[in-house]
């Protein structure tokens, strides 16, 4: 069984030249990932957000399955790669969707709203970001390259139809109700980081206490100050980025609504 699944995923090992950041085929592939985000957001603002986010979250889960079975047998050689756990920030959106459905009591009318609200501040920050530094999405084989974009570009996606279905808070108050979710996720983060140190060099959330931050900019500033302020600063940082899409979002949410009452 071990060697059939092996064969599959051999047989899906395209290789290709490990795409150069900037370069036109990364900017052609964001142009068009981004616009198509953009536009599928636009048009099924009106549909019904349990399918939407748990379709989305399904697709997500199911890939993210084909990549690490990837991992597993062609890359690293039937060993596990903790790095590659998938529990960054760009993978909470994942199990949010899949959850939502779960979230119909009476009583979770806030907790509804604050999944959406994490989706659009902080899927979309996480989508936009490694677009805009993408030296983690870009690999030697078309399977990995292709599904970190697609990802990002679902992250995209997602944000933006939080905002634009209504789903999403656009007032400050919704804001600082993902803030708690937000650490906890980052306590779970470093926890995986903690208890998987023997075994691998996972950094779930880039705030392993053992290495300074791999993120750009944030690298230096942890080499300087140390890897706990460093990843305290970097954390704030992202926080930070939540609250700026929090805010861009009330754009994409008004231009909707202004359109859909013209229309």
């Amino acid at each position: 069984m071990q060697d059939l699944i092996q064969r599959f995923f051999q047989a899906a090992a395209w290789p290709m030249q490990t795409p150069v950041p900037y370069s036109p085929f990364h900017l052609c592939a964001a142009a068009l990932g981004v616009f198509v985000a953009v536009r599928a957001a636009r048009k099924l603002a009106s549909a019904p957000k349990e399918r939407v986010l748990f379709a989305c979250g399904s697709i997500l889960a199911a890939s993210e399955l084909l990549k690490q079975g990837f991992l597993y047998y062609v890359v690293n050689g039937r060993s596990y790669d903790w790095w590659y756990f998938p529990f960054q920030l760009c993978s909470i959106p994942m199990y949010l969707c899949l959850i939502f459905p779960l979230l119909s009591g009476p009583g979770m009318a806030r907790a509804r709203r604050a999944v959406c609200t994490f989706i659009q501040d902080f899927g979309l920050l996480g989508g936009v970001m490694a677009l805009a530094e993408p030296s983690g999405l870009f690999h030697p084989y078309w399977a990995l390259t292709l599904h970190g974009l697609c990802w990002h570009f679902m992250l995209i996606f997602l944000g933006l139809y939080c905002a634009g279905s209504g789903g999403a808070g656009r007032e400050r108050a919704a804001y600082l109700d993902t803030l708690p979710l937000f650490a906890a996720c980052c306590a779970v983060a470093m926890l995986i980081n903690v208890a998987a140190h023997p075994y691998g060099n996972a950094d779930m959330f880039y705030i392993s206490p053992y290495y300074p931050n791999g993120q750009i900019v944030f690298h230096q500033i942890a080499l300087e100050i140390g890897i706990t302020a460093g990843n305290l600063i970097y954390l704030t940082g992202v926080a930070l980025g939540g609250w700026i899409c929090h805010v861009a979002c009330r754009r994409f949410a008004h231009r909707r609504a202004s359109d859909h009452f013209t229309a």
